[in-house]
C-alpha cells in the first residue's frame, strides 16, 4: 500500500517564507470556540427575541443538518479538487494538501480564522438570500455554526485522541481510512452518513 503522507509528526512544516502568512496558517484548536460561541449565542438571542423558542429550535436543527452536507460537499468537491496549474496546485496544498501530507500537525487541524471568517461571511450572506424571516435565519445560521464547531473539534480529536469504543471510535476509523488508505473515499469527517448516501464510503 502506498504511503499517503509525508510525516505523522505533530509539529508544523513551514509553508510560507513570510512569517506573517505562516502565522496566519496556524491556529490552536480552541481558538474557533472563542470566536464562534459568542456569535452563536448572539444569533440565538436575536432569533428567540424576534420569534419563538419552537421556531428557533427547528431552524437550529435545520442549520446543523445543512452543515453536515456542506461539510461533505466542500471536502469532496472543493478541497479534493486537484487543479493542473502551478498556482492552482499551490492553493490546493495550502487549503488541504498540507493536511494530508502532515495529518497530525497540531496547529493545522482546525481552520484558521484567516480562512474561516471570510468563508463564514460568504455563507452568511449566501444563506441569507433564502430567508424572508430574520429570526428563522439567525437560528439556522447558529445551527450551521454549531455544526462547524463540532466538525472542527471532532477533527482535532480524531487525529490526537485514542478512542477505545463507541461512535467516536467508528468515526475516527472512517476518517483514518480516508487519510491512510484511500483519500478518494470517506469525505465525511464528522459523520459517514453522506458517504453512504453518495456511495463514497469504504467497502465493508
Amino acid at each position: 500500500m502506498p504511503k499517503n503522507y509525508i510525516s505523522n509528526s505533530t509539529e508544523s512544516s513551514r509553508m510560507f517564507k513570510s512569517s506573517l502568512l505562516e502565522s496566519l496558517s496556524k491556529v490552536h484548536f480552541t481558538v474557533p470556540l472563542f470566536i464562534y460561541i459568542p456569535v452563536i449565542a448572539y444569533l440565538s438571542y436575536l432569533s428567540i427575541a424576534a420569534g419563538t423558542v419552537l421556531g428557533y429550535l427547528g431552524y437550529l436543527v435545520l442549520g446543523f443538518a445543512i452543515w453536515t452536507v456542506t461539510e461533505y460537499i466542500l471536502h469532496r468537491f472543493v478541497f479534493h479538487f486537484v487543479p493542473k496549474s502551478k498556482w492552482g496546485l499551490r492553493l490546493h496544498f495550502i487549503f488541504h494538501g498540507v493536511h494530508h501530507d502532515y495529518p497530525r500537525d497540531k496547529m493545522r487541524l482546525v481552520m484558521p480564522p484567516s480562512a474561516s471568517i471570510p468563508m463564514a461571511l460568504i455563507l452568511y450572506f449566501f444563506f441569507g438570500l433564502f430567508f424572508a424571516v430574520k429570526a428563522n435565519f439567525y437560528a439556522f445560521f447558529g445551527g450551521f455554526l454549531i455544526g462547524y464547531l463540532m466538525y472542527d473539534m471532532m477533527h482535532y480529536a480524531m487525529h490526537h485522541y485514542n478512542f477505545k469504543s463507541g461512535i467516536m471510535k467508528r468515526i475516527k476509523q472512517h476518517h483514518m481510512l480516508h487519510h491512510y488508505s484511500d483519500p478518494d473515499k470517506g469525505y465525511g469527517v464528522s459523520s459517514a452518513l453522506w458517504d453512504k448516501i453518495f456511495r463514497s464510503d469504504f467497502p465493508k
